[in-house]
């Protein structure tokens, strides 16, 4: 799939939604596999998996950031990274290390035209793992549900990161998690 062929499914999915039922197996055939879809407003990611032949694990994680302008989506920026063994395999939280696994991030800005640097306005967005006892995630008033695999993507816009709710299939919070970055302490000598 070249570039051009991939800019258009990505722009299909943007105005059609995501296949349903998600896939599950990664298929040789298949050049891409959807793997998730968040909208807020005028921005929107795309996370989907690429098969690399000859590449260390055979697959890549992207996603692609856009924003709407004057009707029409205006790719952003994007970036991936390999996927693990087995990436569509859902796992449990006990296996997984917890309800959400936050495994990327990223940030492009939406006004890049502009004159002057100051007055940058970004567009964020976290591609995150679900275990399997995750049925949705709740971003603020939106509600996401988390396809058969258990990746979720999610976009913002607003200055302040949004705390992410796994919530199983009776809407109990399993997990919240902060999207914020993480601190890494620093180290102290005794």
């Amino acid at each position: 799939m070249n570039e051009h062929e991939l800019r258009a499914e990505l722009l299909r999915l943007l105005s059609d939604g995501m296949p349903e039922p998600a896939s599950t197996a990664v298929d040789g055939e298949r050049d891409l596999v959807p793997l998730a879809l968040d909208m807020d407003g005028d921005v929107a990611v795309v996370s989907f998996l690429r098969h690399q032949n000859g590449g260390t694990g055979g697959c890549f994680i992207e996603g692609v950031t856009f924003h709407k302008r004057d009707g029409e989506w205006i790719e952003l920026g994007g970036g991936g990274a390999w996927a693990p063994d087995e990436p569509l395999a859902r796992r449990p939280a006990a296996e997984l290390g917890g309800h959400l696994i936050r495994y990327a991030t990223g940030r492009t800005v939406r006004n890049a035209n502009r004159m002057f640097p100051w007055g940058a306005k970004w567009v964020s967005e976290a591609k995150l793992r679900a275990s399997s006892e995750v049925a949705r995630i709740r971003v603020g008033a939106r509600l996401l549900d988390v396809p058969a695999h258990g990746h979720v993507v999610v976009v913002w816009t607003a200055r302040r990161d949004p705390v992410v709710e796994a919530l199983d299939h009776d809407g109990v919070v399993l997990e919240s998690l902060d999207l914020g970055p993480r601190l890494v302490p620093l180290a102290t000598t005794a």
